[in-house]
């Protein structure tokens, strides 16, 4: 598996657990607010063999590995790289756009996933104007995971051109007994000619319209 950064140890991205989070390098998006672009295109990649040295060493230290990006499910070699980890012993988690159920549906069959985190980045008809695609399988994917028998969550950047009606519209396409989050969306440099007038969410902002979704929608939370 092509892996283009390592996060030896983290406390916040596995549920209950430690956990080793590797960066696949490549996304069929194209969000403006991503925080991993330095790996969207051609970065240098990690010796794989090394990284695998690394877990095998980490084993009972750490409780899980996560495969984020980037978009891992791009790579043709994941299930591989991920009954590997399984033999290891490690939990495993998913970080994905949701754009490619074909790869989940294989990675849930073989009982190769513990956890998934999906990315929900607008209504399903505005996903082209901050993705540079459109949202063909989310939906899907989402089906996937409400029928697939392990813990998930969607997670939803809070981009300024997400009003609370269109997040409104997004509540309503997703069953009431989803977890989701509202994540604050930090700008970068060059991020002004996306946002024109637009004013970045504050966290209060967030955590007030997480409060507002949950008459409807009691799992939502801000993050």
């Amino acid at each position: 598996m092509r892996i283009a950064g390592l996060e030896k140890c983290s406390t916040v991205d596995f549920p209950g657990g430690l956990a080793a989070v590797l960066f696949a390098p490549g996304c069929n998006y194209r969000c403006f607010y991503c925080h991993n672009r330095q790996i969207l295109e051609s970065p240098p990649l990690l010796d794989e063999a090394e990284v695998f040295r690394f877990l095998k060493k980490r084993t009972g230290l750490l409780d899980a590995v996560v495969f984020s990006g980037g978009e891992p499910t791009l790579q043709h070699d994941l299930a591989d790289a991920a009954k590997a980890v399984r033999a290891l012993g490690y939990k495993i988690k998913l970080d994905t756009n949701g754009s490619r159920p074909e790869v989940l549906k294989s990675l849930l069959d073989e009982n190769l996933l513990d956890y998934v985190a999906m990315d929900y980045k607008a209504p399903f008809g505005d996903y082209s104007a901050i993705t540079g695609h459109d949202a063909s399988g989310v939906a899907e994917s989402l089906s996937l995971l409400l029928a697939g028998g392990i813990p998930f969550e969607l997670r939803t950047t809070m981009a300024p051109m997400l009003t609370e009606a269109k997040l409104k519209e997004m509540a309503a396409a997703v069953p009431h007994n989803v977890k989701w989050f509202l994540q604050l969306y930090r700008p970068q440099q060059g991020d002004e000619a996306f946002l024109g007038s637009l004013r970045p969410y504050s966290q209060g902002e967030i955590e007030t319209l997480a409060e507002k979704l949950q008459a409807v929608r009691p799992l939502v939370r801000a993050r």
